[in-house]
């Protein structure tokens, strides 16, 4: 491949988030594409594709495997979804099929990039594939050496005073606050299941060796709770198109926690977590307000 196959958006997104080591990993993608591509004997079968954080290939393997070969800066986040690709070794995700823990680089089977679960019209029903995926994932028991929801939970609690005063409206104030009380009452419980982190609608596609199956993991280990807001917020600008947020909400939370086998309760508890911690990331890039579809969230699990 060459250095113009490498996408604007993916060079601006390393030159943005680590600098000067960004842009000198994008100056060597080119180089360390042809090196995995020889040396697991791939040859390419299709354009290059990319997103914000990886570069992926479409090959064909020796012996006529469709694979994908996806290529991303080592870092704490590639390294645990490696370590989390093994342990789930399929099992209703994308199967790794070679990697090479000193360049983060990763061999996949090849999915229908085309097609993801947002194709399918009809909620309930994309739900209820998404929780059945979610189910088989969580059931999953955490391995050693991944981050941990407990962790996590009281860094975040540390960051709530300071965040709370960045807000300017009272009420914004007053929900981030709940939410940090939520956690604190479930921080010394975090959980031990292995989470996905990120399973929302366009990484679930669809699939040969299974009708649909999921893809891009950030792996950590935790209570199933806090993995339950990426699949509340799906496809988010349709369900507001429609004006009934709240009850599409309440529907998704019960279909997942039904799946799951979740006391909705703590699930609940957990899910504030979760819009805490997106709340907190917003405020340190220089957020004062709560993300609208946060607030409506809080308000549809208000009585769950």
């Amino acid at each position: 491949m060459t250095a113009d196959e490498v996408s604007p958006g993916l060079a601006a997104s390393y030159a943005t988030g680590f600098g000067e080591e960004g842009r000198a990993w994008i100056a060597e993608l080119p180089s360390l594409a042809a090196d995995m591509l020889e040396r697991w004997q791939l040859r390419r079968d299709g354009a290059v594709r990319s997103g914000q954080a990886s570069l992926v290939l479409p090959v064909l393997r020796l012996d006529g495997t469709h694979a994908v070969l996806r290529l991303q800066m080592p870092r704490e986040e590639t390294t645990a979804a490696l370590l989390g690709l093994r342990t789930w070794n399929g099992e209703g995700m994308v199967r790794l099929l070679d990697r090479d823990p000193a360049s983060s680089s990763m061999l996949l089977e090849r999915l229908d990039g085309a097609r993801t679960l947002a194709s399918i019209d009809d909620d309930d029903v994309a739900m209820d594939i998404l929780a059945g995926l979610h189910a088989r994932l969580v059931a999953v028991p955490s391995p050693p050496g991944l981050p941990g929801l407990g962790d996590i939970a009281a860094a975040m609690l540390e960051e709530v005073p300071q965040a709370v005063a960045r807000l300017t409206d009272p009420a914004d104030r007053g929900l981030l606050r709940g939410w940090a009380s939520a956690v604190a009452e479930l921080v010394d419980d975090p959980g031990d299941r292995l989470l996905h982190w990120d399973l929302h609608y366009d990484n679930v596609l669809a699939a040969q060796r299974e009708p649909w199956i999921a893809i891009d993991p950030e792996p950590l280990a935790g209570d199933p709770g806090f993995d339950l807001w990426p699949a509340l917020d799906s496809r988010w600008d349709d369900i507001v198109a429609k004006g009934e947020p709240l009850r599409v909400v309440r529907r998704r939370f019960d279909l997942l926690t039904d799946a799951l086998g979740l006391d909705r309760a703590r699930a609940a508890g957990w899910t504030r977590g979760r819009l805490l911690q997106n709340a907190l990331w917003d405020i340190e890039d220089g957020g004062t307000r709560l993300a609208p579809s946060a607030v409506a969230i809080a308000e549809a699990l208000r009585m769950r």
